[in-house]
């Protein structure tokens, strides 16, 4: 099956540079709906069937109005909220936000047994998408857009897609309501394109590497 996967709609705590990860989190900005409100034309024409969204709030504000346009409910996917910061919950230090995306980079480079201070491992944060991506192939649609967050989609794109090196995650910004297409099944998965750019468009060295957790740079 083809996957979707959508960052949400910018939020006060982007806006702010905070490690904002607990549920159920701020909703979007003026900013965020109206980017929420473009999806549906950017994606027309993909084909999606059903439309799943974390548990976050700002992730089923976005997904509303693609399913809204396409005529069906936004589903509830529980594993794939936003990697949790645990002890730097809320920080916008420069210094936690660096501590917070060198643990995201232990593991793509395979250190999955790493833990967040006073939060998951990478096995963790893994096993629970890959178990909420399990019911969104039982599904049966063919092509599914999944809302979800971007330190989460980076790092499971670039662990998960067999296509992808182990520095693309950190290389490799993702902004809001930016979207990222996979293929194929829990067995095994391509990333097809980045942001609209098919791969290798973006390569793994061609971004700044000190991006914040959501996606965007973190001096921008």
């Amino acid at each position: 099956m083809r996957l979707l996967l959508i960052r949400h709609g910018q939020t006060p705590a982007n806006v702010a540079g905070s490690l904002d990860t607990a549920l159920p989190g701020p909703g979007l900005t003026d900013l965020g709906d109206a980017q929420a409100d473009a999806i549906p034309e950017a994606v027309a024409g993909e084909g999606i069937e059903a439309v799943f969204a974390s548990q976050a709030l700002r992730a089923q504000q976005t997904a509303a109005p693609l399913a809204r346009a396409i005529g069906v409910p936004v589903l509830e996917l529980p594993g794939v909220h936003e990697i949790q910061a645990g002890d730097v919950e809320k920080a916008t230090d420069e210094e936690s936000v660096h501590a917070y995306l060198g643990v995201l980079w232990r593991w793509t480079h395979g250190e999955l047994d790493a833990r967040m201070p006073g939060g998951e491992t990478g096995e963790e944060v893994l096993a629970r998408v890959d178990d909420s991506l399990r019911h969104v192939v039982a599904s049966g649609a063919q092509v599914a857009a999944v809302v979800s967050h971007g330190a989460l989609i980076r790092v499971w794109t670039t662990v998960r897609a067999g296509n992808l090196a182990a520095a693309f995650a950190r290389n490799n910004p993702l902004g809001n309501t930016g979207v990222v297409v996979v293929e194929g099944d829990p067995g095994g998965w391509l990333a097809l394109s980045w942001m609209g750019s098919p791969l290798g468009g973006p390569g793994v060295d061609d971004a700044d590497p000190f991006d914040g957790p959501a996606g965007e740079p973190l001096h921008a």
